[in-house]
């Protein structure tokens, strides 16, 4: 396996790819990479700085964490603090501020919050613990939707009742379209999820060019990768003809894991949602369906949240649309670090400012 990633990282395939980006030195390019592994895999490797200043790249709302809305994180909070519930979630969401308090401060309290790295593990809680809810807070795009879906199934299989999910997944290909719909930022490009792909497959993506006349390519994440694919869509600006792209071929396909589409189909039903930055997307979200109503949390438990507000002076909203870097926010390293956390932005291990902050910042400031 080392190997086979060190195959992506060698400086001889490197070197002149870099020196073909070069060469397209006749204007400014914009490109977004929407997947915050991308992000991370940018900062990490120095993509950034080792393309020419005249190709930007932006992130964009690539990560699960980052675009839940203000009022999920709170809600999901007050379900954490019901009486006989244990709330299961990723490790990502723990820290992440609600408008009063935290995940992890209401577990520092007393409440039963435990982080779990499968939805396997939040059904096993459940088995375990018959005396007791147990809800899974359900972050995420295409990617870890079906194994949420994967889960419902299971426990219906086997009449596990006391297990639910609250669902705040969000789909990609609409959030492409709204961004492009305000035109607040002039892109050349998308640098689309390689993850996401995997499961809703090249196809999805079609649109871009057809209706927008947007370049995109999917893409892996090793370095190789992330070269590639900016001279690919170099390429495609430079003929006038926008295509979509598959970089990314080892791992995703033009039609995607149809296993995995239908049992998101058969679980979930599409429906408008709320994203952090950008305000409701039409048909944007997922929820779990009326077949399957025993199984959501949203229904089976009373929450009041109408206290829910934006962190002041926080521009993770900014950062998700491409409008701010970073560095841009006034918060950035100073009031917000990864310790202590104004925004989802510096949080999650997918986040553009805590990506940033971990391998760009000390590059800012020499700049």
């Amino acid at each position: 396996m080392v190997r086979l990633i060190d195959e992506f990282r060698r400086p001889e395939l490197l070197i002149p790819l870099l020196e073909r980006i070069r060469q397209f030195d006749d204007r400014n390019y914009a490109f977004m990479e929407v997947c915050g592994t991308h992000t991370v895999s940018i900062s990490r490797f120095g993509i950034r700085n080792a393309v020419p200043k005249n190709i930007r790249l932006l992130s964009g709302p690539g990560c699960p964490v980052c675009v839940t809305s203000q009022e999920d994180i709170d809600r999901a909070i007050e379900l954490a603090t019901l009486p006989n519930v244990i709330l299961a979630t990723f490790g990502d969401m723990m820290k992440v501020p609600g408008t009063r308090s935290s995940l992890a401060k209401e577990k520092a309290k007393g409440a039963d919050i435990r982080v779990c790295y499968s939805t396997r593990e939040a059904l096993e809680i459940a088995e375990q613990n018959p005396s007791k809810e147990v809800i899974f807070y359900g972050v995420g795009f295409e990617t870890t939707a079906p194994t949420v879906a994967f889960s419902v199934l299971e426990a219906k299989k086997r009449n596990i009742k006391n297990y639910s999910v609250f669902s705040v997944h969000k789909l990609v290909p609409p959030a492409l379209r709204a961004l492009l719909n305000s035109g607040e930022v002039k892109l050349d490009g998308f640098i689309l999820p390689g993850h996401v792909s995997v499961v809703i497959g090249l196809k999805a993506y079609q649109f871009l060019a057809d209706e927008y006349q947007m370049p995109g390519v999917v893409s892996g994440f090793e370095p190789l990768d992330i070269l590639q694919t900016i001279e690919m869509l170099l390429k495609q600006v430079k003929s006038g003809q926008a295509r979509i792209e598959n970089q990314y071929r080892r791992t995703v396909t033009f039609e995607g894991n149809v296993h995995a589409q239908k049992a998101m189909e058969e679980v979930f039903k599409v429906v408008d949602a709320d994203w952090r930055g950008i305000g409701t997307i039409p048909e944007s979200g997922l929820t779990i369906n009326e077949k399957y109503e025993e199984f959501d949390a949203s229904k089976r438990f009373e929450t009041k949240v109408d206290y829910s507000i934006e962190p002041p002076n926080c521009s993770c909203g900014d950062v998700l649309r491409g409008v701010k870097l970073p560095f841009d926010c006034k918060l950035f390293g100073k009031g917000c670090t990864p310790e202590h956390p104004v925004g989802p932005c510096m949080v999650s291990s997918e986040g553009a400012c805590a990506a940033y902050y971990r391998y760009d910042r000390f590059i800012n400031a020499e700049a």
